[in-house]
């Protein structure tokens, strides 16, 4: 039988392009959960942060801030800061391109990513936040 959990995972981020591999904290909520098979949703509320997969390593850290920068420059006039003075116009475009999601199948209880593959959420945000993913499994138990 298909079954469906949501849980949370907090998270502080120092905002700016903060970017954490979360990959170690999923495979443990996949772990304790007793899921076996299925798919994981990731999910940041909010419109300032998105979650990718990527290479989780210093070069690629640097080449995505630069290639954010270079797109979606922070100092570039935007309507919303225009509206709103809170100067983070830029953070909410880069997260639109981003997305707020990531879905990513599981077996055997291990999630199923490439070898050099992680999953991980960037904070765009121009100040620290406290976040609060939302983490849904959807599958089968090994108890079934």
């Amino acid at each position: 039988m298909i079954q469906i959990e949501t849980l949370t995972l907090p998270l502080s981020t120092r905002g700016f392009n903060d970017i954490i591999d979360i990959t170690p904290d999923l495979q443990s909520l996949l772990k304790d959960s007793e899921y076996v098979e299925g798919q994981i949703l990731v999910f940041v509320p909010g419109s300032t942060a998105g979650v990718t997969t990527v290479e989780f390593e210093s070069g690629l850290d640097r080449d995505l801030r630069e290639f954010f920068e270079k797109l979606i420059p922070m100092e570039a006039t935007y309507h919303h800061n225009e509206r709103w003075h809170d100067g983070n116009g830029y953070a909410h475009v880069r997260a639109a391109l981003l997305k707020p999601s990531l879905h990513i199948p599981f077996r055997n209880a291990y999630l199923c990513l490439g070898t050099w593959q992680q999953v991980v959420l960037i904070d765009f945000d121009n100040r620290p936040r406290n976040r609060e993913l939302i983490i849904q499994f959807t599958g089968t138990k090994a108890s079934q």
